[in-house]
């Protein structure tokens, strides 16, 4: 219990149903319908077997995407997928809190593994309801008093207060699954022990997110550099007084994010020593890459950060001894712009300091070259991952400490 919550460590599963969150969320073919990847999959399987093999009856709760989404279905590729994964056998069952499920539990047997049905599927999931609307919830108080413990090891929607995540920890004795344990350690160990130089790799498409990071980590002292690349340095340049014509900055607005540039402002005049910009951008111009000095940028997009500015940061990195990094430098899906992206990579990787990537598109662009394990951390979530580093509280961990703070 060195964070507050308790662990699989701390529970004897024998003989019990253990209702197990987990988030196993995948791309779908548009056409087939048939998933794309089975990263998550393979993550939970982790869990779903040390259960199974500790003699558990493994009852598992997961979402696939949300209503009106075209990957909006059902778990029952999902079951075939983990099934293979760990090679026992994972009975889908169509329906959550039917007499049908329910009768399903009920003649479990030890090391029995089932699936219940997308979550999502029901009302009572989505809309933000209170704690108290959760426990009271028709799913939470028909499926709790079958079950024995509660395992959430859906650390990608730790910060989702939703019912399956939040509502059956107020009710049942709760405890972290070995994906949500591993996360929270790794990040969790960075926070608190971060060595110095601490180097913050800021960049992608969302940049709030990544400002939102920036303010915390630069307010509360733990960034010694921030390297802004993406959409967040664009938006960082204009806030220096770089004209960076019509195109960009119509693109910023188009985003959402006008309101954003004040708040560069306000940093840059705060923390200028520690936020570096670039001094060079990747355009595209004749359906080609042309590098520009960012005082000399034509009204065409920007997709990359520069060659001189890759360097710069390169050099940054490498001197790092505690590194965090979220969203790609540019346009990494277009051969010639992932420059920047996959040089930063190769330089995190090259590292010798701690190194944790935020999820999302850098995570995927690393698993893509081969960088997992050269990455000291790659998280599986990148929307729970920001948000612990941005000093936000993430609503699943909270239950699971309160939990575990009941039955001391």
């Amino acid at each position: 219990m060195e964070y507050g919550f308790k662990t699989m460590d701390d529970i004897d599963v024998e003989g019990k149903t253990v209702l197990l969150r987990v988030d196993i969320n995948s791309p779908v073919d548009p056409v087939s319908g048939d998933l794309l990847d089975d990263t998550r999959m393979q993550l939970h399987s982790i869990t779903v077997s040390e259960l199974s093999d500790r003699g558990a009856k493994v009852v598992i709760l997961a979402h696939q995407s949300r209503p009106g989404k075209s990957d909006f279905t059902t778990l029952k590729q999902h079951a075939l997928a983990i099934a293979n994964i760990i090679n026992k056998d994972v009975q889908y069952v169509d329906s959550i809190f039917s007499k049908y499920a329910l009768d399903v539990i009920g003649n479990m047997v030890n090391g029995e593994i089932i699936l219940l049905e997308n979550v999502r599927f029901f009302s009572e999931e989505m809309p933000k309801l209170t704690v108290e609307e959760q426990i009271n919830s028709h799913m939470v108080q028909t499926i709790a008093p079958v079950c024995d413990y509660f395992v959430n090891d859906a650390f990608a929607a730790a910060h989702r207060s939703q019912t399956s995540i939040i509502g059956f920890s107020k009710v049942l004795p709760s405890v972290a699954g070995r994906v949500m344990q591993q996360e929270l350690s790794s990040l969790y160990g960075v926070l608190d022990n971060a060595q110095e130089p601490r180097v913050y790799v800021l960049g992608g498409i969302k940049a709030d997110d990544s400002i939102n990071v920036m303010v915390n980590a630069l307010k509360t002292n733990r960034a010694d550099y921030v390297l802004t690349t993406g959409l967040v340095a664009n938006i960082f340049l204009v806030a220096s007084g770089v004209d960076l014509k019509e195109y960009n900055y119509d693109f910023i607005v188009d985003r959402g994010y006008e309101d954003f540039i004040d708040v560069a402002k306000d940093l840059l005049k705060d923390y200028s020593d520690k936020i570096m910009l670039p001094v060079d951008l990747g355009i595209y111009e004749n359906e080609s890459r042309v590098d520009y000095p960012v005082d000399e940028i034509p009204n065409l997009p920007i997709y990359d950060i520069g060659l001189k500015t890759i360097d710069l940061y390169k050099k940054k990195i490498l001197e790092s001894k505690t590194l965090f990094a979220n969203g790609p430098a540019g346009v990494f899906e277009i051969e010639v712009f992932n420059k920047g992206t996959e040089e930063l990579l190769n330089a995190m990787a090259e590292s010798s300091g701690f190194s944790i990537i935020g999820g999302g598109h850098l995570a995927a662009a690393a698993s893509n070259m081969d960088l997992d394990g050269e990455i000291t951390h790659i998280s599986s979530g990148g929307g729970a991952s920001i948000n612990l580093i941005s000093g936000n509280e993430l609503p699943a961990v909270k239950a699971l400490v309160e939990s575990a703070n009941k039955v001391k």
